[in-house]
């Protein structure tokens, strides 16, 4: 379908990649991957059309339509959600009922309400407004979809519905991202660009990770193989060089050394990132307490009734939809925005604070060494170079402007800053976006290992796998501890939820000697009826979620009145058998 061939790209001399070449087939769910900087964003471009290689070319049929999804983009605000949305339809006839399903599924799919669809794009944040991109693209339909970053700015539902799309509904796909999990759910094949050539894996993500371990291990093997070869071969020119009797096989070795094609190793950045985070002072035993705190813009509500206690050393999440508060009460308790209630700030705190919008803000016209030697302190002044070196910023890379830098690496170097705040509270919004898979996991076992307490906003349910404590769920301008802090389902949720309104106290039966055998039998029987309905209702949400999604996949093939008509109905049901659930569970 799109053909990539001897494509060579060169950055002031310096190559990119060289002569590489693949094809991308129909169907194909393609997970594009290699370290910061080894060329993704700038492939994707290509294919997209938007950037000319050195040489080289991309052929595909001139009746191939392409959508791309940049990780920054400028987006027009004159418009509302719905009439902006709708241009995804320009040139396509589609009937207006049509148009308006497609649209309705794929905007609330991705987080937005129905109230919201009449609002001015201006109203919302550029996270959102990706979003709306995002939704117009995939109401395109288009041939091939080019994902660049795409769930930087989505939540879990948000994603897992995004997850869903792409197996039932897209075509060929391409896509850059470092959320594990996504990728293992949605890719079947894995390019990734090293040493400026590409290796091209028929798996997913998780089994590429094994197959790249063990060719690399192949790699070694013959490169040291191949070292001892010369060696011996070096080793041999230089004990008989000056023996006449010997000139022969000399100039033989030469020449047997002059015709060896070294042998070169993938990159695998062995420079870990020895993030560790400074010694800091010991807080008080309850670094945050919030009681009834409450947060609203003018009549808009966005949460209220907020009591929570965050324990020293403790290490905890605030997971939720966008729009929900989690960003919205990290600055409350940054100080940064008014509230209700009270909120306290433990004994002798120190906040170190990573907004998800900090790579954004480092200065562009300084080089990454100025960036840290500015704040640095101290007996660190004369350990910039080596904490660059550290995070991958060595030799000449440290010398590079920020401006060119790719969005991992600012956000690599925004953290690098932080560490140089001797702090005992981390507050980290959205961490993970734009770091690297071995990035991540250093990040990762750094937070686990930091001695003071943390709190992390994050999506990436991969990072947060057996990292944090306890986790804060926001939903519905309330604020409650889930039942498992792996839990993100919505059924789940609401069992948490119903949990939290009743406050039970689970406590041990008392068998009481005077209650009667009749009564026992009748409660037992009670008990076992409701948690028979209760398992049919489940089921019954299980198989009406199948059916929808379906339904789904048929309308991303065609536009049908009686689809559509199949689709509210199934709708209505769900909704119905939810609200059956959530009383069973009352």
């Amino acid at each position: 379908m799109v053909s990539i061939e001897n494509l060579s790209v060169e950055f002031s001399a310096k190559p990119l990649f060289q002569e590489i070449g693949f094809v991308i087939n129909p169907r194909d769910r393609i997970a594009l991957v290699g370290k910061n900087g080894a060329g993704k964003s700038t492939l994707l471009k290509i294919i997209a059309g938007l950037q000319q290689p050195t040489s080289g070319v991309v052929a595909r049929p001139r009746e191939m339509t392409v959508g791309y999804l940049p990780q920054v983009m400028e987006v027009s605000d004159t418009r509302t959600l719905e009439a902006e949305t709708a241009l995804a339809f320009r040139g396509m006839h589609v009937e207006e009922w049509a148009m308006k399903a497609e649209m309705d599924k794929t905007l609330i799919g991705l987080g937005f309400h129905r109230e919201d669809f009449l609002r001015p794009t201006s109203e919302f944040s550029g996270g959102w407004r990706m979003r709306i991109e995002l939704a117009k693209i995939l109401l395109q339909k288009p041939d091939l979809l080019l994902l660049d970053e795409p769930t930087n700015h989505l939540d879990i539902g948000s994603i897992q519905w995004l997850e869903q799309f792409i197996q039932n509904s897209a075509k060929a796909v391409m896509l850059v991202s470092h959320d594990r999990a996504f990728i293992n759910n949605i890719t079947n094949r894995t390019i990734e660009i090293t040493c400026g050539r590409i290796n091209d894996y028929k798996v997913k993500y998780d089994e590429y990770v094994k197959l790249r371990d063990e060719r690399r291990e192949q790699q070694i093997r013959a490169y040291e193989n191949q070292q001892k070869e010369i060696a011996d071969i070096k080793d041999f020119v230089e004990r008989f060089r000056y023996k006449p009797t010997k000139s022969n096989q000399v100039q033989s070795r030469l020449k047997q050394l002059e015709k060896i094609i070294p042998i070169e190793i993938d990159e695998v950045d062995t420079k870990m990132l020895r993030l560790k985070f400074p010694p800091c002072q010991r807080s008080g035993d309850y670094p945050i307490i919030c009681d009834e705190v409450a947060k609203a813009y003018g009549d808009h509500l966005i949460f209220q009734h907020v009591n929570l206690t965050i324990k020293r050393g403790e290490k905890v999440a605030f997971m939720g939809n966008n729009g929900e508060g989690k960003s919205t009460l990290v600055k409350c308790i940054m100080g940064e925005i008014p509230f209700d209630g009270n909120l306290k700030i433990g004994h002798n705190v120190q906040i170190g604070y990573f907004a998800q919008n900090q790579a954004q803000l480092l200065d562009g016209s300084i080089t990454v060494f100025d960036t840290i030697d500015r704040v640095a302190t101290g007996d660190m002044r004369t350990k910039v170079r080596d904490l660059l070196g550290a995070f991958m910023f060595g030799g000449e890379e440290s010398d590079k402007f920020v401006k060119v830098l790719s969005g991992g690496e600012r956000s690599r170097l925004a953290m690098i800053q932080l560490l140089l705040q001797p702090v005992n509270l981390l507050i980290l919004d959205e961490p993970a976006n734009h770091l690297d898979m071995q990035s991540k996991d250093v990040l990762k076992n750094a937070i686990r290992d930091f001695d003071g307490t943390a709190i992390i906003v994050s999506h990436d349910r991969a990072f947060l796998n057996g990292l944090v404590d306890k986790v804060y769920m926001f939903k519905d301008q309330k604020v409650f501890e889930p039942i498992e802090k792996s839990s993100i389902s919505l059924r789940q949720e609401k069992a948490a939820e119903q949990t939290v309104k009743k406050e039970v106290k689970v406590e041990a039966p008392v068998v009481d000697n005077r209650q009667n055998y009749e009564q026992q039998r009748a409660e037992a029987k009670a008990k076992a009826k409701a948690e028979k309905a209760l398992k049919a209702c489940e089921e019954k949400i299980e198989k009406l979620e199948a059916e929808i999604a379906e339904v789904e996949a048929s309308l991303a093939e065609k536009n049908d009145m009686q689809l559509v008509e199949k689709y509210t109905q199934l709708q209505q049901q769900l909704d119905a058998a939810m609200t059956e659930w959530e009383q069973l569970m009352g």
